[in-house]
């Protein structure tokens, strides 16, 4: 009952703001908005590391094994994954990318495409694995830049069967093709982290602000995200099949890492991220830097996706991270036969955390993501958690990752 009880107080004490997370084509607008914000403070850095149990290294490491072949201490390898197929001489191995340190310490798992359109993961775990001296590293960090490796082959998001791997795992060994991948990569991977950071993009033409997502009901989980320095975190429980789904409820504190668009590789969104996970590897006692930047957090409990009212050409008004008001413009939907313009208004006070590029859209069509701003309210740590707006029953949501 102590461990429940503080759980809850951890997290009324670790946010300020609010938002939830849903997806273009599935989701649902949040209803019945309140008005008012959770006004509290960041949890210290005694209580996340009393949480996460975050120790600095004394010990020597330990030979890792892994993939059926041992990783020396102060080494770097380079491993190979090859889920069960029948085709095994088709299928080409799934590089995986290890580093393990000197001293003791956490094994950190870095994931990126599984959705094989997705590129700036990739790039991201690229950067962190082959610049990590191993002599200077506790514990061990798990990279795999590419996991669905047959859809970064034909540049799609999707599997041959044109299956979202995750939405499968921790997978069957029974079932289909998506879930014996999944199965194999989950046992054979993931279980072997202690924390998990899946890196996305956004998807179908949208572009994501550099943000975390996690299920921060889970105490462990938001203590993991308050570690990577970036100002945005989400709230989102994510949903059945999702690796960071299946991860946590593996008992392994999960996140996803959002920054940027499919289908491209962006610098700008690239620097983010590694910056993002070296500040996490110094905060969990695993690298040493003295420069890590101190930034703001907002943590969002609601968010919504504003959908446009007319089709034809989208020319946006405002900019990925901007603030914004209550009956905003965000953009302009021009038919370009009849040259009837239909502007899109914000109902909310918010951040653009999530938005369209500008393109030819029809009606429906999800164009800017707001992540909610409500009227501050300062309230006690000991308030009922259950006066929290994500508890609202009318909010659904749906995931892009």
């Amino acid at each position: 009952m102590l461990k429940i009880i503080s759980g809850l107080l951890l997290l009324v004490a670790a946010f300020n703001c609010a938002a939830h997370q849903p997806h273009e084509g599935i989701q649902h607008e949040p209803e019945g908005i309140s008005d008012t914000l959770i006004n509290v403070i960041r949890p210290t850095e005694d209580r996340i590391a009393d949480l996460l149990q975050i120790e600095i290294a004394t010990q020597p490491q330990q030979t890792l094994l892994l993939l059926s072949t041992e990783v020396p201490p102060a080494h770097a390898m380079r491993l190979s994954w090859k889920p069960q197929q029948s085709l095994d001489g088709l299928h080409l191995p799934t590089p995986v990318l290890v580093v393990n340190g000197a001293t003791e310490g956490p094994v950190l798992c870095l994931t990126a495409a599984i959705h094989g359109d997705e590129l700036n993961g990739i790039e991201i775990v690229r950067r962190i694995l082959h610049n990590l001296d191993p002599e200077n590293l506790s514990g061990v960090v798990i990279g795999v830049p590419i996991v669905n490796l047959q859809g970064f082959h034909r540049s799609s998001r999707y599997l041959t069967d044109r299956r979202d791997l995750n939405r499968y795992f921790p997978g069957d060994p029974y079932g289909s093709s998506a879930a014996r991948i999944a199965h194999s990569f989950f046992h054979e991977v993931i279980n072997h982290c202690h924390f998990l950071v899946d890196l996305h993009t956004g998807s179908a033409y949208r572009t994501n602000l550099p943000q975390i997502r996690g299920n921060l009901h889970h105490p462990e989980v938001a203590a993991f995200a308050h570690l990577f320095g970036i100002p945005v975190i989400l709230h989102s429980e994510g949903t059945e099949g999702m690796l960071r789904h299946a991860a946590v409820n593996a008992g392994i504190p999960s996140v996803t890492l959002e920054a940027g668009k499919s289908q491209t590789l962006q610098e700008s969104a690239v620097q983010y991220g590694v910056k993002s996970i070296l500040t996490l590897l110094n905060n969990l006692n695993m690298i040493e830097n003295k420069h890590v930047p101190v930034e703001l957090e907002s943590v969002y409990y609601q968010s919504a996706w504003i959908r446009v009212d007319h089709g034809g050409i989208l020319s946006s008004h405002v900019q990925l991270g901007e603030k914004i008001t209550k009956n905003k413009i965000l953009g302009v939907v021009t038919d370009p036969i009849t040259n009837n313009r239909s502007e899109i208004i914000s109902p909310y006070n918010g951040q653009i955390i999530g938005m369209a590029v500008d393109q030819v859209v029809m009606p429906g069509f999800a164009g800017f993501h707001i992540g909610i701003q409500e009227v501050e309210k300062k309230i006690s740590i000991a308030d009922d958690i259950s006066r929290r707006p994500q508890t609202n029953p009318l909010i659904r949501t749906a995931e892009s990752e």
